[in-house]
């Protein structure tokens, strides 16, 4: 997808199209750390607990726009977290250390010099690089980008998929089941993959099996959509309406694929839009989302089209995962014979747990 110039708002979860330099210095000038007194530390190095130093307070410094004026010698003006250091002070004394005092204070302690000062440019210094391209952007990155003044930076935008299943025997969770009615699980489950894949998410549910009705919603979603995700309605009987209407257009081809589960699949590009068919099966469907649809959807993200493995899922009763979080895998000692069936890629469901030495070990979860 063409990178965009976009709000921050709208950035979160974007992936960076270009490099950011910072235009402006951070802190952007010399300002206190702590609420406390300027001074010049030749003049309080004296202060103790046993012999504290005391000065008159020449002012009070308030963060905001101001300009302070120097410190005058022999003096310390009262000075608040954030705001700007007057020429002059080359060091802070925390309030803690004095007794407060307003027109005169006693200090108790001595700063060394340096103490408690956010020099302008210390974290970041114009020029320097801030957020790489290809940098996701959470709320530490966005945090980031305000604080180096950049209000509209390029970025992928998030691609808009819609989910769309269909099936005249599918009701909606919480309804009462009719004879013959099943919940439309599917579309929840990867509209929430699609969700966790970074894009934005239109759930379009229960589309009837009529076949003029599913290709008016279908010719509509191609308008505002950047890519289109179908559960069901492909494979070889006379009810696959999805099949049915979309293998009318030669941009979309079904095939069937030498894995399991997932055998039925199909994939095409209509008016610019990709087009994904996935079988309707649940787990058929999540398995064919992980290989298929999300490696295109980080891809037009701007990432790389890595396949996450769908073990990456599981939670643990000790509130770990067991995860690798640099690689998204995690490694599992295998704890039975598992095969693929003859002539096919078989992707198994696996129960992990850990064994007495704390290895993930997996076995089959059946079929």
């Amino acid at each position: 997808m063409s990178p965009r110039r976009t709000a921050l708002r709208e950035a979160h979860g974007c992936v960076l199209a270009a490099n950011v330099r910072a235009t402006v210095a951070v802190p952007g000038f010399d300002n206190s750390a702590m609420d406390g007194y300027a001074a010049r530390a030749a003049e309080v190095a004296a202060a103790s607990e046993a012999n504290p130093v005391t000065l008159p307070v020449s002012g009070e410094i308030m963060a905001g726009p101001v300009r302070p004026e120097p410190l005058v010698a022999g003096t310390v003006a009262r000075i608040m977290t954030g705001a700007p250091l007057p020429v002059g002070a080359d060091t802070i004394v925390q309030l803690e250390w004095t007794d407060g005092g307003t027109e005169t204070v006693r200090i108790n302690r001595a700063p060394r010099r340096g103490l408690h000062i956010r020099r302008a440019g210390e974290d970041i210094a114009p020029g320097n690089l801030v957020l790489a391209a290809g940098t996701v952007l959470g709320a530490a990155q966005i945090g980031l980008l305000a604080a180096v003044n950049v209000a509209r930076p390029a970025v992928h935008p998030r691609p808009r998929v819609a989910v769309l299943s269909t099936g005249n025997e599918l009701v909606e969770a919480g309804t009462p089941l009719g004879p013959g009615q099943i919940v439309d699980s599917n579309s929840h489950a990867i509209a929430a993959a699609a969700h966790e894949a970074g894009a934005v998410v239109r759930r379009v549910a229960g589309v009837s099996d009529d076949p003029e009705a599913f290709a008016e919603v279908f010719e509509e979603l191609l308008k505002n959509t950047d890519v289109i995700v179908t559960t069901g309605g492909i494979s070889v009987g006379d009810r696959d309406v999805v099949k049915q209407v979309l293998s009318k257009s030669s941009d979309v081809r079904f095939e069937r694929i030498a894995m399991q589960p997932g055998k039925p699949q199909g994939f095409g590009v209509v008016d610019g839009v990709p087009v994904f068919t996935l079988p309707g099966n649940p787990v058929s469907a999540l398995v064919s989302f992980e290989l298929f649809v999300r490696p295109a959807l980080r891809r037009m993200r701007g990432l790389p089209p890595r396949v996450t493995p769908l073990a990456t899922q599981v939670p643990w009763q000790d509130g770990s995962a067991g995860l690798d979080p640099s690689s998204g895998a995690v490694t599992v000692v295998v704890g039975e014979t598992l095969l693929s069936q003859s002539g096919k890629r078989t992707f198994p469901r696996v129960r992990l747990e850990r064994d007495a030495a704390g290895e993930l070990v997996a076995t089959s979860a059946g079929g």
